[in-house]
């Protein structure tokens, strides 16, 4: 059977740049799936700020013809009711079959479908496809009783092989036509599947994302710094991007780089440039959505834009420095950190106390005290990304210690996984605090992380707070942390189990292994796991885990609690004895060692082990047989699985049989 391509496009108003790549895949997704049962393939998908654009091949111009089995009534129904759904069927009943099913035998029908054609499955599935984008928000267009969407939808274009498949939403039909670049490019341009990249490209739109963004870096300076989500940014707010280099005031420079930095970033989406020396030039790069700039406009237009920005955090720079942090302090008394949780000034003094628990000195308390003030700051108000970063300029300026400005600059990190931790204990110190401090509060009123609503970023809290314990080698235990709220202490056990398994790469049997013998803190936590990895080579190591697993389950099922010790004078196979003798030698071995030297000694205990299971049948008719069997057994699984929780251990050839 002859096959064609599928060409869709849906044109809108501009997307805002973090929402397309989401949208693109759930588009290119839904779009697969629909055309599945054509054979087709999804062979492109791309977006800029103003179309989404799918591109399939090997559709075929119609599904299979199917056979459906319409099920009637059970074979002990009257002759009336067979009769009845034959005639509704429009069949005699003789062309019914009894079938057999788990419920019983009933009379059937078994009627040939006929496979829909191409178009009308993509005319059918397109229209709701679309409008089923799940976008972080939405607008209804043109209004009341319109559809919802990210945008206004413009333009419709949708080809299969050389023909439209028809559709409408909202009164957009579709058609053979995509939209040129908003100034330079014709407003509707006819296409085939073969040149609408060709056309897209005659009339100023670069289609594919990573062709625009190598556009942007070719056309960078030397000097420019590197930032990929400025650069991801660019790409996206663009269909035909040219950078061109401006300047500013050297005057400019005396201001903190920081400042400089984030207004030309996060304000004006400039990319910053250094000098040959690596220090802050007066020059910075914008990104255009157009052709050129031959006569500079655009760039002195840049230029007038960001002067007026830096006067202004030059006046609320010199505005902050007439009141110093420590006096700011009681103005955060009118600061709300949450309704239920009180001011700013309450949490302060919550960070300073626990910041002191985990065993912070003056220089750590000072910065937890001086934490917050930088929010009554006016630099703050108008640059909220400078929050923390703003405090610790602040207090170098201002005096403070260099460890305490430090430690204030670096009080939210990590902001992510990717991110560093803060630079200095005392740093690592306070952002524990105001993270733990956080959570506490939060999970005393309820106000619990659900499914992927987070509106205070507990996840990411936890998520540093775990980072921050392995990172910075800190022995605190989590059930500190956790101040007795079992939630919370289960939320911060969640976060372990995502780093160490997807961060440090720990297998998650190993990570629930060492979690169920109840290891608390992070780095014995990361101890055992590095044990538990380098035994787990060893070829006794698993069928041992297998073993602990039986031992556990027999123990279990007995509801055993030793009432005295293994008396080696009720053993009556040479297999127990050998046993015990082994798994003394072991303990006596193992003494002052580590985790991997107690592993790897454990592991040699597989062949006692074996033999024992073969030789002896634990629950004994004798009583006292069974229990000291019994408690041979218990003492074994203690020992050892004081380090990990061995039945947890999901042998290697299962893993492969479950995947």
């Amino acid at each position: 059977m002859a096959t064609k391509d599928l060409l869709l496009e849906i044109g809108v108003e501009e997307i805002p740049d973090w929402m397309i790549a989401d949208g693109l895949s759930h588009l290119a997704g839904k779009v697969g799936e629909l055309v599945a049962q054509l054979g087709g393939q999804v062979v492109m998908s791309e977006a800029t700020p103003r179309r989404l654009a799918v591109k399939v091949s090997g559709l075929s111009e119609r599904e299979a013809d199917r056979e459906e089995l319409i099920s009637g009534p059970p074979k002990q129904a009257n002759p009336q009711a067979v009769e009845g759904f034959a005639k509704k069927n429009g069949i005699t009943v003789d062309q019914l079959e009894l079938v057999e099913t788990a419920k019983g035998t009933y009379y059937s029908y078994r009627k040939q479908v006929a496979g829909k054609a191409a178009a009308e499955i993509l005319s059918s599935g397109l229209p709701g496809l679309i409008l089923g984008i799940p976008w972080p928000k939405t607008m209804l267009w043109p209004g009341k009783g319109g559809a919802r969407f990210i945008r206004p939808i413009r333009w419709l274009l949708c080809l299969l092989g050389g023909d439209v498949v028809p559709f409408t939403i909202n009164g957009i039909t579709s058609g053979n036509e995509t939209g040129g670049h908003r100034q330079l490019g014709a407003h509707r341009v006819a296409v085939t599947i073969d040149n609408y990249e060709q056309k897209l490209r005659e009339n100023f739109v670069i289609l594919r994302g990573e062709e625009r963004r190598a556009k942007i870096v070719a056309g960078l300076p030397a000097g420019v710094k590197a930032d990929a989500k400025l650069l991801d940014t660019l790409t996206n707010i663009t269909e035909f991007p040219t950078p061109i280099l401006g300047s500013f005031s050297a005057d400019y420079l005396s201001l903190p780089e920081e400042v400089l930095v984030t207004v030309m970033r996060f304000h004006q989406k400039y990319f910053s440039v250094t000098d040959s020396t690596g220090k802050l030039a007066a020059q910075f790069v914008a990104v255009m959505n157009t052709s050129g700039d031959g006569d500079g406009l655009v760039k002195h237009g840049n230029e007038r834009v960001l002067r007026a920005r830096f006067n202004d955090a030059r006046f609320f720079y010199d505005v902050d420095q007439q009141k110093h942090l420590p006096a700011r302090v009681e103005d955060l008394k009118v600061v709300t950190f949450q309704a239920q949780l009180g001011s700013y000034h309450a949490k302060t003094e919550r960070v300073v106390a626990l910041v002191r628990e985990l065993g912070g000195d003056d220089s750590a308390a000072r910065a937890a005290l001086l934490a917050k003030t930088d929010l009554t700051c006016e630099m703050v108000k108008e640059f909220t990304e400078l929050q923390g970063i703003v405090g610790g300029l602040y207090a170098k300026a201002q005096g403070e210690p260099e460890a305490v400005a430090t430690a204030i600059y670096d009080q939210y990190k990590p902001v992510s996984m990717e991110d560093s931790i803060p630079r200095t204990r005392d740093g690592q110190l306070l952002s524990l605090a105001d993270k733990v401090d956080t959570l506490r509060g939060c999970f005393g009123i309820g106000l619990i992380p659900t499914g992927s609503k987070d509106p205070f970023a507990l996840r990411r809290a936890a998520q540093g707070i775990i980072k921050i314990l392995a990172e910075g080698e800190l022995r605190i235990g989590l059930k500190q942390l956790a101040a007795g709220v079992d939630k919370l202490d289960e939320f911060l056990i969640e976060r372990v189990k995502y780093y160490t398994n997807e961060i440090r790469g720990y297998a998650m049997d190993e990570v629930n292994a060492v979690l169920a013998a109840g290891a608390d803190d992070i780095q014995d936590v990361l101890a055992r796991l590095e044990a538990v990895k380098a035994v787990r080579a060893s070829e006794d190591f698993e069928p041992l885990a297998a073993s602990f697993k039986r031992m556990k389950n027999i123990l279990d099922q007995a509801k055993f609690s030793p009432s005295g010790k293994v008396d080696a004078g009720l053993f009556e196979d040479p297999s127990e004895g050998a046993l015990w003798k082994a798994f003394e030698a072991v303990v006596a071995s193992s003494k002052g060692t580590g985790y991997a030297q107690t592993l790897a000694a454990m592991a040699t205990l597989r062949p006692a082990v074996d033999l024992f299971f073969e030789k002896v049948l634990v629950n004994a008719p004798d009583m006292a047989v069974r229990a000291n069997r019994l408690t041979l057994l218990f003492s074994l699984k203690t020992e050892f699985s004081g380090i990990a929780e061995f039945s947890e251990i999901v042998p290697k050839t299962q893993e492969t049989h479950a995947s």
